[in-house]
């Protein structure tokens, strides 16, 4: 009887494993180079987690506020909840803006969005308004046309644009973490919109074939990872950032007597040192949806030592005052529907190092008054 036999085994060389695998990477990532594959636009949010409330953004310790910081437009939006589907009874209103707007060491419900949403408006026509957060922390007037650019997608009915004249500065043109992110995006918009961009300036770089590739995403794509798992923490949680339980301001800073603003020298400056063409080019891209144009509230300091020729830390009153007239004037020769609320909250309402951040009291004090604003536009 023949012995049993169960064939012969072929040894698998690892060699070959390897060489496949790596050729397989490198196919991969030129592929990836070559057409690009929007990962971003890939989310669990809005599916398995809801959508956040506002854009991810974190300062302190990402693992401990189920957050971080996330400049990728893309992804940015795809954890919003302004990517769920719109419904028909919606009037949706959003809101563009800096680090008052998303709401620094505010709990949603307290940041201006959060409290004009809680006052549960009804248009002419019977639809719910609903408002989203949209602002992102830093200035910069062309962070908010890159993000406006992406907004329209959503279908608002309403835009409100909420800025300030450290916005408009020649500084923040380009110098912003979401405008040197996105390179591509920025030199569409200064192609379409004839924007006069020194791109060569503060670091802005030109994407290279190996940036392209998945290995030159390595970092965003990581992180694009890690939002999605943090959205089931948040989502238990609540918790986005670290809050305050407190917004008691015990005294005022210090003013300085120099009156200069940057290199800027009284008693005027150039208006078109001002990026006004990115408001200009806001309202274009804006299109036929209404956008109001909002100067926010700043901290106005009084009785104290250089006060009659400072407003706050950052703005010399006669700068700050120049500012208010131009853009007045820019609305009244371009028909922008534009609201100056400059003095509207006590200084008592302020907290923090910056001369913008509200406290919650000082938020529905700001969206008290947009809202016969959000009314008349909703009720045209």
């Amino acid at each position: 009887m023949a012995p049993f036999c169960s064939g012969s085994t072929k040894l698998i060389n690892p060699y070959r494993v390897l060489a496949k695998g790596l050729i397989l990477f490198i196919v991969f990532n030129l592929v990836f180079a070559v057409v690009y594959i929007p990962y971003g636009k890939f989310s669990l949010y809005n599916i398995l987690s809801p959508g956040r409330e506002r854009f991810p953004f974190a300062e302190e310790v990402p693992e401990k506020i189920y957050n971080l910081t996330i400049t990728s437009l893309d992804t940015m939006f795809s954890s919003h909840i302004v990517a769920s589907p719109k419904s028909k009874d919606e009037y949706r209103v959003m809101l563009l803006g800096d680090s008052s707007v998303w709401g620094a060491s505010l709990r949603p419900e307290d940041t201006l969005a959060g409290q004009l949403d809680a006052a549960n408006l009804i248009t002419c026509d019977g639809r719910k308004v609903h408002v989203y957060n949209l602002g992102y922390p830093r200035n910069s007037a062309t962070k908010d046309a890159l993000i406006l650019v992406e907004a329209v997608r959503y279908e608002p009915d309403l835009i409100v644009w909420i800025t300030t004249l450290g916005s408009l500065t020649p500084d923040r043109r380009l110098d912003h973490p979401i405008v040197q992110s996105n390179p591509v995006q920025v030199y569409e918009l200064s192609r379409k919109y004839n924007l006069e961009f020194d791109l060569s300036a503060v670091g802005f770089y030109h994407v290279t074939f190996m940036e392209k590739t998945v290995f030159g995403y390595r970092s965003d794509i990581f992180d694009w990872a890690r939002l999605q798992l943090y959205g089931v923490l948040w989502a238990a949680t609540g918790i986005d950032q670290v809050y305050r339980n407190s917004f008691k301001v015990y005294s005022l800073p210090e003013l300085t007597e120099d009156i200069s603003f940057f290199d800027w020298q009284p008693p005027t400056f150039d208006p078109q040192l001002l990026s006004l063409d990115v408001l200009e080019a806001g309202m274009e891209i804006a299109g036929s949806t209404p956008l109001i144009l909002v100067n926010e509230p700043i901290l106005i300091i009084t009785g104290q030592k250089n006060s009659d020729v400072r407003y706050d830390v950052s703005y010399p009153r006669w700068v700050y005052d120049q500012y208010r007239q131009v853009m007045d004037d820019e609305s009244r020769k371009n028909g922008w529907q534009y609201i100056d609320l400059w003095d509207l909250v006590p200084s008592a309402e302020f907290w923090g190092d910056t001369d913008l951040h509200l406290t919650p009291a000082g938020e529905a004090r700001f969206a008290e008054r947009l809202i016969p604003y959000i009314q008349s536009a909703s009720c045209p």
